[in-house]
């Protein structure tokens, strides 16, 4: 007795097409006979390794030196295997591993001869070593068998006669068989190889998802190969016989990955059942024979489990018994086959430690014949003794029993046969003595069976199979190699007919001699010919051939009663004979061809039959026979039924015409009497002739003044209009930065507005074409969106159109197609730009206008020399410098002064001033040059729905809804004392038709940034452009003294009146021009300029908004026209979705809130339980909102993905049933104060069973990374709202199994937070929404239907290269908003030129009057009264304009006029004080203080804080709000508010009521949800003030503009209260801090109540009013900043 362990090992194969589509890493290493293998999951973790007999490296190509091919394999493992079956032992070879792992490869291989696998080498090499042997006395014998365990049954795969599953039996020597499993004596290699493959063909496979032809069931291959040895001296033989038994295992499998459904999952199951058996088997075999249980006492504990499974059963010798067994454990190499390849490992590592006792099998002696032979006796006496002696046959049972080459096989149970008698002995009945006897019996009987015997046995199963495969119609070739369809030489048989040509004539019927019945399987009878079919009966014909005396055999074909039988196309119904080349049709699709072979070679030579065609004979020619011979016609068939379906045609086509002619009358009809209606509507004088005509009301110059200023208002709206362009042409200005940044061009797009003003003249390629006409009728200037093109290749910025934009576009386009086929040399040669062939760039002047100044001529009229410093003013009211100009009246003949190494302008320019030319250009400036005031200018902001709405902030569609209140000084010309009555009064140097000198100097232009190279300076006349005085340029460095120009130019005008009210009223317009330089992107601004990169910041993905689902319970009603809005209020919604737990009680499921973004979580839910959804509504109290009840619930629109198509109609839409609904009281957790809440809750809960969809999303457990989203609309009927509002809310949610266990309510603030809170309270899902109440419209205007049109927003649309844009969106609304600012600080930069001009020259008069000019002071009386007449216009004065003559009273009067020009300047200039001293240093602002200070006035007004909502009232009211506070008001600084002002007074909250007809308010409810901000202003704690107990309570705050979120903790997922922003007043006060003695406070007030905070520090205060208030702490912080510096001074 030998013993071994067994010899493991491990091979891995390549990836297969699943794997490499899956992009799957190789986690297998080999070193030698050690295997290592690495976690994917766990890279980090030790690799875990494993050593076995034999490693084989089978991953890679044969080319690679560590590669193991199927010769290796066999080599080590096969070889060594035959050797011990040569020696006497029995051999197990078998494969393990998981489904598609390469163990059938290894075991079987392929049919190509190097890819050949263990088996087919083994028998190949079996058969050369016996032929090889040259020893006479030495004779062998093989004997195989080949089975299959499928589904835990036994099938014989080598007997096609065993139709059943085999018995597995045990019997007490032999141990496990299986009964009656066929044997057969093989003589070759190749009778081995047949059987092999006739075995393989009948085994179960079946296709998976991870293998194509995956083994579904256990194959066992048995050789016993016996060796007989005669000894001729001793004149006796002996024997030797070994079992190889060969194993191929079906793979181990999870059903989630072969995707196994209904049989193939019952296959895995068995399959799996089977291996973990195995399994089992070899860790208990492992167990015992591991050296700490060696040297124990065997235990019960110690059971193997062979009998748990067949293959185990079966398979119990080759395991730790009389066999040397090896294992190949087949490994998949893939990271996704982990788990399944390590547990492979672990399995082959347990078989490793399993022992073996093997055993030579050596001839049985005579001795156990005895015993075998006394057994069967000692059973015979015993069924003798009990009476049944006549059941078996006595005679000859134990007869001729002899020494057999199997009895080899029961030599190892010699020892066990005295064991027999005391077995049969304990058996209860007599049964199991009878049943043992016959096993002895038949036992007996194999073993006499000689070799000849069974050669003959093998052979007549040979046969059986063969007339098998006949009867079944498949014919095989008398050698028996090949299946396939053979027409034989004598027999009369049948082909099929197929109407598939590769289908037919590929079964044969052979027609036997006699009888031959055609019938289904069904049949009493058994039919030789089984056919199926609606049509074919249970016994359908009868072919009978009989021999006639000549040897000659005629068939006759015999229909059975009721059968459709046709032959040649007629119907048969008595015997017919049937002749060689008949067709015959049995039911409707049988289609046959009898063919008798002798027959047809003895007619081969005749004339054919008539009744045989000469064309081939196939399917459609009997078809065609068919219908012929029965009658048929099918040409005419098919013109019939083309007939019947043109008559149809043309019938259902009349109907529908008469029906749409019937449509269109009713339609006309329709709209005749509509058109009767508006003509009623609009000409009653035509219903109504004899009706006397209305008198025309007669309107007052007051109202026919108000009545043309609102014309001209609303005519010259044009803000809307500008939105509707920016939006419209959104999307090509994105594909325009789309293609710049796919082709490199380093051009950006951007939208612009232009309005032509003073300082920024629209030019003429970009002015529409009715530009100029319209020009002379627009009051106001206009306003055009242009497109901002900036090249930052070459520094330079232009100015395209939007038509403009478009032709290049379509050249973009050109060019981005044809970018494929030009060299990549060309394409970034961009030299060609300056000739204006690339569509992105256009050709760029050397000088770039720099700004403009503005120079007053008023001294002109005294005549009093002056010298001004004016500001050079940019297009984007951006000051970039400062010009010294000098204006003074000459002599004809006074030289230039000398500056040195100036230049002198030779000779004098004659400027003529036409009055005609210039009234008209003068009627144009009271129209379109109004709003280079700043009277117009307010007007230039008015958009519509101002003053019918009470919104408390600027909405997206309403961003510009700012109305400047007009007054009649506003209508009123600046100019209303008329000029001939002025004109006698003026001095001899101005008199009418004489001729004036004066001379204007450029002298010098300093702080003018360095990235201008070039500066020169030119200016003009305003009426006059086209003549131009132009200065030399001169370098710039930006450093150093300023500029020096000295240009002087000497203007000689003839005195006209235009001339006189030009130098009162208009100014000469000075425009700089300079080079810039290529740096036109600073780093400080690219960020803000050009955002086209990757950009840092990675906000969250937001979930979009979806539409309301349709309710299904309410008729759907039209939308009453919306008016005016009522008021707005903030919503703040919870939604629960509660499920039943097992105490009854409904508890709000978990919900996952790691997306960090408000109003956002995920619900993780159970399958199968019941569910409730919980809705509570959480507002400020008001008696405007009232909620009745809620009309319907619904719920929707079920999906996987975030975006939902609100296009398709949702058939499951469920309507909840609502179960409570009513106002609550809050809980602790929802308070934001520990006293009493007076917020409205108001809560409603539905039931909602989810299987009620029919959606599969809902039914099943959702897939991991998968989510599934739900819409949920609820109908809430409000009082005196005509229809009711609509909540949607979109839910994101994730199904779990029933049972599983989920964590508590997660988020990123329950991991760093530091409060507590419950579990249950963060269990929900918050939404933010804005509720509109507008009142019902009674008549709708055209104005009305603009302002609620909704134009196309064409940012959002998807174009082509857009994800390039990282970030970049096209500019809307806050476009407008901006330039509005310009605009506004445009007015306020030539209001200050004005009010410059005017204190420069009231400072050079009292100069000159203190020097005694008495000359001067006759006329400066009068004179001065103009130029203030002109100065107030522009500063919103009024005075008298009559002056005394005394010297000392006029100074007193001056004072006091300067003193109202300052208190109005210091309000309207520090409008703006912000961003135009921003610019200007305090050294710039010394020659506008210089009078200033010299009056104690201005001491006052310098100390007083202005409020900051004067800093652009015309964004909020219109008009200014400081003028309405208090002393006690304007002492603290407050924000703006526009609920609380309007009109210039206090509005008071509107309260519900009745209107003025006393009838009820109706109003038109909007809820519509608000998309929360991902940009964080700031978030941190702050303190509240509780208003009952007077005590602190701390929250979490974060400020997401225009909302502040209030959490109760920073651990807190779910929002408690909101804070809109654009509807709250931030107030600071140091005195109200010094009265309640709390530092570090400030308060916000909101329209229902006021909330003071108070944070830790000072500057976490001010970086909270900055977070809430940017300009109030703006304006705090410049505050300190100057209460500072003038502590520091003194």
């Amino acid at each position: 007795m030998a013993s071994a362990s067994v010899k493991v090992a491990v091979r891995v194969r390549p990836f297969n097409s699943r794997e490499i589509g899956r992009d799957s890493k190789c986690i297998i290493q080999m070193s030698g006979n050690t295997t290592t293998i690495v976690n994917p999951k766990q890279p980090k973790e030790v690799p875990k390794s494993f050593n076995f007999d034999y490693s084989y490296w089978s991953h890679t190509t044969p080319a690679d030196i560590n590669y193991a091919s199927q010769q290796q394999v066999y080599c080590d493992i096969g070889d060594e295997m035959l050797q011990h079956a040569f020696e006497g032992y029995n051999v197990c070879i078998f494969a393990y591993g998981q489904t598609g792992a390469g163990k059938s490869y290894t075991m079987m291989g392929k049919q190509e001869k190097e890819q050949q696998g263990i088996i087919p080498q083994l028998c190949e090499d079996l058969f050369g070593k016996i032929n090889d042997s040259a020893n006479a006395n030495l004779s062998y014998s093989v004997e195989v068998s080949y089975m299959e365990i499928y589904c835990e049954r036994v099938r014989d795969l080598l007997n096609p006669k065993t139709k059943g599953n085999l018995r597995v039996r045990e019997h007490p020597i032999l141990g496990p068989y299986v009964e009656d499993l066929s044997k057969l004596a093989v003589t070759s290699y190749n009778d081995v190889s047949d059987l092999m493959d006739s075995g393989n063909k009948a085994r179960t496979v079946a296709a998976t998802n991870m293998n194509e032809s995956s083994s579904r069931s256990h194959a066992v291959f048995n050789i016993i190969f016996t060796q007989k040895i005669h000894d001729s001296n001793a004149e006796s033989s002996s024997e030797k016989a070994s079992k190889i038994s060969l194993v191929d295992l079906a793979g181990s499998e999870r059903a989630d990955s072969t995707g196994a459904k209904g049989t193939r999952l019952k296959e895995g199951a068995n399959i799996n059942k089977s291996l973990t058996t195995l399994g089992k088997v070899i860790s208990a075999l492992a167990d015992v024979d591991s050296g700490s249980n060696k040297n124990k006492k065997k235990k019960k504990t110690d059971f193997i489990p062979y009998r748990d499974s067949v293959l185990t059963w079966l398979l119990r010798e080759n395991l730790g018994g009389n066999s040397r067994t090896a294992m190949v454990a087949a490994l998949s190499p893939a990271d996704i086959n982990y788990e399944e390849t390590l547990s492979t490992l672990r399995y082959a590592d347990r078989a490793k430690q399993i022992r073996c006792n093997a055993v030579i099998n050596e001839d049985p002696n005579n001795k156990l014949i005895r015993e075998l032979k006394d057994e069967v006796s000692r059973l015979r006496d015993l069924l003798c003794t009990q009476g049944l002696g006549d059941i078996i046959d006595l005679s000859g049972l134990v007869a001729g029993v002899s020494p057999s080459p199997s009895l080899s096989a029961l030599s190892s149970r010699a020892g066990s046969v005295s064991s027999l008698h005391d077995r049969l002995m304990i058996a209860p009945g007599s049964d199991e003595a009878i049943e043992l006897l016959k096993e002895t019996e038949k036992i007996i009987a194999e073993l006499n069976e000689t070799w000849e015997e069974k050669l003959r046995r093998t052979e007549a199963i040979r046969m059986e199979r063969e007339a098998l495969l006949a009867e079944m119609g498949v014919a095989m070739r008398e050698d028996g190699g090949t299946l396939g369809v053979f027409s034989p030489k004598k027999t009369p048989h049948l082909v099929n007919l197929n109407e598939d040509p590769l289908m037919s004539e590929c079964l044969l019927y052979y027609i036997k001699d006699g009888i031959t019945r055609v019938g289904r399987e069904d049949a009493e009878r058994r039919q030789d010919i089984v056919l199926s079919g609606h049509f074919i009966k249970e016994e359908h014909c009868i072919f009978r051939s009989d021999v006639k005396t000549l040897g000659e055999v005629i068939v006759i074909l015999e229909p059975c009663e009721g059968a459709d039988t046709y032959l040649n196309g007629k119907q048969v119904t008595e015997p017919t004979v049937l002749r060689s080349g008949n067709r015959i049709i049995m039911g409707k699709s049988h289609v046959f061809r009898f063919t008798h072979p002798e027959q047809a070679r003895q007619e081969r030579d005749k004339t054919p039959c008539a009744e045989t065609p000469v064309e081939p004979v196939d399917w459609a020619f009997a078809q065609r026979e068919l219908l012929e011979k029965q009658g048929i016609d099918m040409k005419q068939e098919m013109e019939q039924r083309l007939q019947e379906l043109e008559t149809q045609y043309r019938r259902e086509k009349e109907e529908a015409d008469l029906l749409l002619e019937q449509q269109r009358l009713d339609y006309e009809s329709r709209l005749e009497a509509l058109q009767r209606q508006m003509d009623s509507c609009f000409y009653p004088e035509n219903l109504q002739e004899d009706e006397e005509p209305e008198e025309e009301v007669q309107w007052t110059e007051r109202e026919f003044e108000l009545a043309l200023w609102a014309f001209r208002k609303w005519k010259c709206y044009q803000f809307t209009s500008l939105r509707d362009l920016l939006w419209g042409n959104a999307i090509f200005l994105k594909e325009a930065n789309a293609i710049s940044v796919e082709l490199k061009k380093k051009v950006q797009f951007q939208f612009v507005l232009l309005t032509d003003t003073l300082y920024s003249p629209l030019p003429p390629d970009l002015m529409p074409p009715d530009a100029v006409k319209d020009r002379e009728k627009r009051p106001f200037p206009r306003t055009i969106v242009a497109v901002e093109v900036q090249d930052q290749k070459n520094g330079a910025t232009h100015y395209w159109t939007l038509e403009k934009l478009r032709q290049r576009l379509d050249l973009m386009r050109e060019m981005y197609d044809r970018a494929a086929e030009v060299p990549s040399s060309v394409v970034d040669d961009c030299d060609n730009v300056m000739t204006g062939g690339d569509p992105f760039y256009d050709r760029f002047p050397w000088f770039r206008l720099v700004g403009r100044a503005f120079v007053y001529l008023s001294n002109l009229l005294y005549p009093v020399p002056l010298v001004h410093r004016v500001a050079i003013v940019s297009e984007k009211g951006e000051v970039k410098g400062f010009l010294r100009v000098a204006v003074q009246a000459i002599s004809a003949d006074e030289e230039a002064p000398d500056y040195g190494s100036g230049v002198r302008q030779s000779g004098t320019a004659k400027i003529s001033f036409d009055d005609q030319h210039f009234e008209k250009f003068q009627s144009d400036c009271c129209t379109s040059g109004m709003s280079r005031s700043g009277t117009s200018q307010e007007e230039l902001r008015i958009v519509e729905g101002q003053g019918q709405s009470s919104d408390s902030g600027p909405s997206a569609d309403e961003v510009n809804n700012n109305t400047c209140i007009a007054t009649q000084e506003d209508l009123e010309s600046p100019l209303k004392s008329p000029v001939d009555a002025q004109i006698d009064g003026l001095v001899e140097h101005l008199r009418i038709g004489s001729n004036f000198t004066f001379r204007v100097t450029v002298l010098q232009a300093s702080s003018i940034s360095a990235e201008y190279a070039d500066i020169f300076c030119q200016f003009n006349f305003i009426h006059r452009q086209e003549e131009a005085f132009s200065t030399e340029p001169l370098k710039n460095t930006g450093r150093g003294p300023p500029l020096g120009f000295y240009h002087v130019q000497n203007i000689a005008v003839e005195v006209t009146k235009s001339f006189i009210e030009y130098i009162k009223t208009q100014p000469i317009v000075f425009e700089v021009f300079g080079h810039y330089q290529q740096h036109p992107f600073p780093p400080l601004c690219k960020d803000l300029i050009s955002p086209l990169r990757p950009s840092r910041r990675q906000f969250p993905r937001v979930m979009p908004l979806s539409k309301p689902v349709p309710a299904t319970k309410l008729s759907t009603m039209s939308r009453p026209t919306a008016g005016q809005c009522q008021g707005k209020y903030d919503l703040l919604v919870f939604f629960e979705i509660c499920e039943l737990e097992a105490t009854g009680e409904y508890i709000p499921a978990v919900v996952d809130h790691r997306g960090g973004m408000p109003c956002h979580g995920t619900f993780l839910l159970h399958q199968g339980i019941q569910r409730r959804i919980t809705v509570t509504i959480v507002h400020e109290t008001g008696s405007d909102i009232h909620w009745k009840e809620v009309r319907e619930l619904v719920v929707g629109r079920i999906r996987n993905t975030p975006e939902s198509d609100d296009s398709i109609i949702d058939p499951n839409i469920l309507s909840l049933n609502i179960l409570t609904a009513g106002h609550t009281h809050p809980s602790l957790e929802d308070s934001i104060t520990h006293g009493n809440d007076n917020r409205t809750f108001y809560r409603f809960e539905a039931g909602w069973d989810s299987s009620m969809h029919n959606s599969l999303l809902l039914n099943r457990v959702t897939p991991y990374g998968e989510k599934i989203y739900m819409t949920l609309s609820a109908y809430l009927e409000m009082k005196d709202c005509t229809q009711p509002a609509v909540i949607t809310k979109d839910f994101c949610m994730v199904f779990y199994t029933r049972d599983a266990r989920l964590p508590a309510s997660r988020s990123i603030r329950n991991l760093f937070g530091s409060g507590t809170l419950k579990a249950s309270e963060s269990n929900r899902v918050t939404g933010v929404y804005e509720l509109s109440l507008c009142r019902v419209a009674d008549a709708v205007s055209p104005g009305m239907q603009r302002r609620r049109r909704r134009v196309l927003d064409t940012s959002v649309a998807y174009v082509r290269g857009e994800e390039n844009l990282a970030g970049w969106r096209p500019r809307s609304d806050s476009l407008i908003l901006d330039h509005q600012w310009e605009l506004e600080k445009l007015s306020l930069l030539q209001e200050v030129e004005k009010t410059r001009h005017y204190l420069l020259l009231r400072e050079k008069l009292e100069t000159t009057l203190r020097s005694g000019c008495e000359s001067v002071s006759s006329y400066t009386s009068e004179d001065l009264s103009e130029s203030q007449s002109i100065s107030s216009y522009s500063l919103h004065s009024t005075g008298s304009n009559d002056m005394p003559t005394s010297s000392y009273t006029t100074t007193e009067r001056q004072k006091e006029l300067a003193a109202k020009c300052l208190r109005l300047l210091s309000h309207t200039f520090n409008r703006e004080y912000s961003h135009v001293c921003i610019s200007a240093s305090e050294s710039k602002l010394s020659e506008m203080s210089v009078t200033l200070t010299r009056d104690t006035s201005f001491s006052a007004l310098s100390n007083t804080t202005l409020p900051p909502s004067s800093t652009c009232p015309s964004l909020l009211e219109g008009q200014f709000i400081s003028e309405l506070r208090t002393p006690e008001t304007q002492s603290r600084a407050i924000s703006p508010d526009s609920d609380s002002l309007q009109d210039g007074v206090l509005k008071k909250s509107p309260v519900l009521g009745k209107d003025e007809k006393g009838g009820p308010r109706m109003f038109v409810a909007d809820i519509q949800e608000i998309r929360v901000s991902p940009i964080v202003s700031k978030k941190g704690t702050l303190h509240f003030l509780e208003p009952q107990t007077n005590g602190w309570v701390k929250r979490f705050v974060v400020v997401r503009r225009p909302y502040v979120y209030i959490y109760n903790t920073d651990k807190d997922t779910v929002e408690r209260a909101i804070l809109n922003l654009s509807a709250a007043q931030v107030e600071y006060s140091e005195d109200q801090q010094a009265m309640l003695k709390t530092p570090n406070t400030f308060a916000v007030c909101t329209e229902h109540r006021g909330i003071l905070l108070q944070a830790c520090n000072d500057k976490e205060m001010q970086d909270w009013l900055y977070a809430f208030n940017p300009l109030l702490a703006g304006s705090i912080r410049s505050k300190l900043s100057r209460r500072r510096s003038s502590q520091m001074r003194i």
